[in-house]
């Protein structure tokens, strides 16, 4: 682009990113991603060659995750120390360069600006689905979440999350292929059928309705003490323990107790777990004894746990530190700068119902709600009602909405009520349709909240048949792509 400054590329892809990014917290016009999309995809697809079209998505992709992410920054200051932040832009720039390897190959075959555009949606909607595969899994922004202030989050229970994203980026390709196409009757059609989508889905939306089934009482904790501190051995945890029980005690008759991750701390897998006045769930962790382990257990009226089930999505780098025996060494430099033990959390298993009083739970820790697979094979076990222990305090800022709207899209793909109980974060419940009933969200001190969750049965489109559907409509529109670049080729 002759006579335009060299850093205008990656600034204006960056800024564009930036302005999706500001769509990624759930706010009254984060349904609009789309057009900030539909930006990203017309400057993108217009790249002279494949690697120019790579480059402007890995600028807007650092765009979109720094601002997404921010607050990883104030989570490194305080694990690490101050001036650590500054180590999550190699995250930014990893998300990034996933968007410039996806765009290569299609900007390579396609040549046309306006198939360009629709390569570049499906693939990125396969992208967001392969972030949630493998060790180093990390789906945290995903596009169809984009969509919970509207009634179109509702078609979650059809595909899923990603069966929003399909929708957010059919859209974005439509108006961006509007200005790029040179075929008139081309130009218009895609705009019809997304038109055409966004009625269908909210039209599926607005006529959605809560399920009906028996209530089961619950009590759930929202607390609020110094994660950072209990993980370096600063605080008690018999302290949490004392406080929870005491705010615990006498409740209503059937009404259970739910406490969040890791609040109590027992070394092993005990059957009695003296400090929770049961029936109820809770998480349990192993303190600083060895082997660590992040787990969820029921407990009965006695303070017997009765089964158990393990955090099925450890945290990369945070609860597991990849090829740790092969890395020892390179570990062990940083473990003696930290006077922290990195071998981690021992590996997590399926994630597993837990019975309580007849009743299946589909109890899952923290870190497992980002992850649809993990409450959707619950549900598919027979769960009745979703349970998330969790542990907002390493979160601040954005962080803390989004993994609780990460939660709310859970409940609408599965059709099931959500419980949380949580430090420093947003306790409470959620219905069936993702919308928050009774919610705690702030607060210095202990609070406590008697929730009213029904326990529902039956099975939606997506618990049977998860992504396929999503990932079958992010094909054809690379198989539009391609037709549209024949069609080109013969003008």
């Amino acid at each position: 682009m002759a006579g335009v400054p060299a850093l205008s590329v990656p600034v204006t892809a960056a800024l564009l990113g930036v302005l999706l990014a500001l769509c990624s917290v759930p706010l009254p016009w984060s349904p609009l991603a789309f057009l900030p999309l539909a930006a990203v995809l017309w400057y993108a697809a217009q790249g002279h060659d494949a690697r120019q079209v790579s480059v402007r998505l890995l600028w807007s992709g650092v765009g979109l995750f720094t601002i997404h992410l921010w607050w990883l920054t104030t989570f490194l200051n305080k694990l690490l120390g101050t001036g650590t932040g500054v180590l999550a832009f190699a995250l930014f720039f990893l998300e990034g360069a996933f968007l410039a390897v996806m765009a290569y190959p299609i900007a390579t075959r396609l040549r046309d600006p306006a198939a360009r555009v629709w390569g570049l949606a499906g693939g990125w909607v396969i992208l967001e689905w392969l972030r949630f595969l493998g060790p180093l899994a990390f789906p945290w922004p995903t596009l169809g979440s984009t969509l919970l202030p509207s009634p179109a989050i509702q078609i979650a229970d059809l595909g899923g999350v990603l069966l929003g994203s399909v929708l957010v980026t059919v859209t974005a390709a439509s108006l961006a292929s509007f200005v790029l196409s040179r075929d008139p009757w081309g130009r218009a059609r895609p705009v019809i059928l997304a038109a055409v989508a966004w009625a269908a889905a909210l039209a599926y939306g607005v006529t959605r309705t809560p399920g009906q089934g028996p209530v089961q009482p619950a009590l759930v904790l929202r607390t609020a003490f110094d994660s950072f501190g209990r993980a370096v051995g600063s605080v008690s945890p018999a302290e949490q323990e004392r406080l929870q029980r005491a705010a615990s005690l006498n409740r209503p008759e059937g009404e259970i107790a739910v406490w969040s991750e890791t609040a109590i701390t027992a070394p092993g897998r005990p059957e009695l777990l003296a400090a929770f006045p049961g029936p109820g769930i809770s998480g349990v962790g192993a303190g600083n004894a060895k082997p660590e382990f992040n787990a969820v257990a029921a407990i009965d009226a006695q303070s017997r746990a009765t089964s158990w089930s393990d955090k099925s999505k450890l945290v990369p780098f945070g609860e597991y530190f990849p090829l740790y025996a092969q890395l020892r060494p390179l570990y062990g430099i940083i473990e003696n700068a930290l006077r922290f033990d990195l071998s981690g959390v021992e590996a997590s298993g399926t994630p597993r119902p837990l019975s309580l009083g007849g009743v299946l739970y589909g109890a899952y820790i923290c870190y497992d709600s980002v992850f649809p697979a993990v409450a959707r094979s619950l549900v598919q076990q027979g769960a009745r009602l979703l349970v998330n222990p969790s542990n907002d305090g390493w979160y601040d800022g954005w962080g803390v909405q989004q993994h609780f709207a990460m939660g709310r899209i859970r409940a609408i793909e599965t059709r099931r009520w959500l419980v949380r109980s949580v430090n420093k974060g947003v306790a409470g419940s959620v219905n069936d349709l993702g919308q928050p009933v009774q919610t705690l969200s702030a607060g210095e001190t202990l609070q406590v909240l008697h929730v009213r969750p029904q326990l529902l049965a039956g099975t939606t489109l997506y618990v049977r048949m998860g992504d396929i559907p999503a990932l079958l409509l992010a094909l054809v529109m690379i198989g539009v792509a391609f037709r549209m670049e024949a069609r080109a080729r013969r003008w």
